[in-house]
């Protein structure tokens, strides 16, 4: 194990997130708001001094990076950045509680968007802006940022394929370009110019200026933490239509708008996990928009409000314009199969990914053909492509592990006493990084009520969605820490 090289690359992370914390503090200074500025200010010299002391201690490191380094290298970081980056809402005293701003900030890491606020409208808006930031910081990774802002004298070492692959959502992880460091740059300018777009439409909709940038981050960032205490539901029907569009933008591959920028549109239209994402997104909304045909005064409303929470829940973002926890059984069941299949692998959103349910699929139609034909040899392919044997081998482990943390999470936070909608929808939200639940952790509700326990649950649960499973999991085994 690279200790050195571990604790190098969590120095710069650090010292990243420092860099991000300042215009947080700018926001406090200009609003006068001298609490959150002293504990911005406090934080970011916090962050300097830690980064400071693990880069010294990782002076001579060398540079061989595998695997293994990979996977903890990100899972420690994740948790270095919340564990450090909750101290503004925690030191300026607008969450007293450590494990509650603990909660608030890996939910916004993570892009989750379940919260413990219940009076959000009251908090500062240097606080407001970090907390839908880490929305927008986290949507991307910040060890994708690292990696398209690095100099790129590593890039030989394999370090990148394995960082990114390890932080990156879905089943596969591969270049867009043949050098990793150009792919981690066009990543995040396609990742810059939609949120700005966002931002752009949603001023046409006379959004105000913060409203909007924090609005976009939360989009962008498929994570979902509103400015107000109705989420979405108190803006006009274009802004909210606006972030319909923009949710199930930010839910695609960012492979597909590459092909795009070079022209291979037949490619993206072929593509089946697209196909898939679109049919699930498009079914759903008329399913619950004929269920739901007596339940709001025009058909334009309904197909609004259905097209946005399909949309918000399919991309985990998590935003609401309706108390959607009202609909009737039908359609609060289609949102909760939403909540557990995901966006697409590649995108900003969580979930179980389109593309590990398609090949899920596939590779359930191929077990059928091979009962019925044995001595057939069968190949899974997805666009055209044979897709390798350990692929499916992965998904069919992550699967496992996937139904196996839900199960156990789900007695876990049961010990507190609420009911099993509650409870099922809260592990179901926060390990797929969506936010709100059902029942007493629905969209006009919050998390607070749960105990100290079940928040650590669901902290583990939220880290766990968004990165993968895998890299929060290696650290609990022994043999990662054993020298090789």
């Amino acid at each position: 194990m690279n200790y050195k090289m571990i604790g190098r690359f969590i120095g710069k992370i650090l010292l990243v997130e420092a860099a991000f914390l300042a215009p947080a503090l700018l926001i406090s200074i200009f609003f006068q708001e001298t609490e959150a500025a002293r504990a911005f200010f406090i934080t970011i010299i916090i962050n300097i001094v830690v980064a400071g002391v693990m880069l010294g201690a990782a002076k001579g490191a060398q540079k061989g990076f595998h695997v293994r380094e990979g996977l903890v290298c990100v899972g420690i970081s994740w948790i270095a950045m919340s564990v450090l980056g909750c101290l503004p809402f925690f030191l300026s005293g607008a969450i007293p509680n450590y494990v509650d701003a603990l909660f608030e900030t890996v939910s916004g890491f993570t892009t989750t968007g379940a919260s413990i606020l219940s009076d959000v409208e009251s908090m500062p808006k240097g606080l407001l802006y970090w907390r839908s930031f880490s929305h927008w910081l986290g949507g991307m990774g910040v060890l994708v940022f690292l990696l398209a802002v690095s100099s790129g004298d590593e890039r030989n070492k394999g370090f990148t394929m394995h960082l990114l692959r390890a932080e990156s959502p879905g089943p596969k992880v591969g270049k867009l370009v043949p050098r990793m460091k150009r792919t981690a740059e066009l990543l995040y300018l396609m990742y810059i110019l939609l949120t700005v777009l966002d931002v752009v439409f949603l001023l046409i909709g006379k959004m105000p200026l913060f409203d909007a940038i924090c609005t976009a981050f939360g989009t962008a960032g498929t994570g979902g933490f509103g400015i107000r205490n109705d989420s979405i539901a108190g803006y006009s029907p274009y802004i909210q239509n606006v972030c319909t569009v923009f949710m199930l933008l930010f839910g695609i591959n960012f492979s597909c708008y590459y092909l795009i920028l070079i022209r291979q549109f037949k490619s993206v239209w072929k593509d089946e996990e697209l196909r898939l994402y679109l049919g699930i997104v498009l079914g759903s909304i008329l399913l619950i928009t004929i269920n739901l045909r007596d339940y709001y005064s025009s058909l334009g409303e309904t197909l609004r409000h259905a097209a946005f929470q399909v949309a918000s829940i399919v991309t985990t973002t998590g935003f609401a314009t309706t108390d959607f926890d009202l609909w009737p059984g039908f359609s609060r069941t289609i949102l909760l199969c939403l909540m557990i299949v995901g966006a697409c692998a590649g995108s900003t959103g969580g979930g179980f990914k389109c593309g590990r349910v398609l090949l899920i699929l596939k590779g359930l139609r191929r077990s059928v053909q091979q009962i019925v034909h044995p001595g057939k040899i069968q190949v899974v392919r997805v666009n055209g492509r044979v897709i390798e044997e350990k692929v499916m081998e992965n998904t069919n482990a992550y699967l496992a592990a996937y139904a196996l943390i839900i199960v156990s999470s789900f007695l876990l936070v049961s010990i507190d006493g609420f009911s099993v909608e509650t409870n099922f929808s809260a592990v179901i939200s926060c390990f797929n990084n969506i936010g709100p639940g059902l029942a007493a952790v629905g969209p006009t509700c919050n998390y607070s009520a749960y105990s100290v326990f079940s928040k650590i649950v669901l902290i583990v649960n939220m880290l766990a969605g968004r990165l993968e499973i895998f890299p929060i999991l290696i650290l609990f085994s022994r043999t990662t820490w054993r020298h090789r």
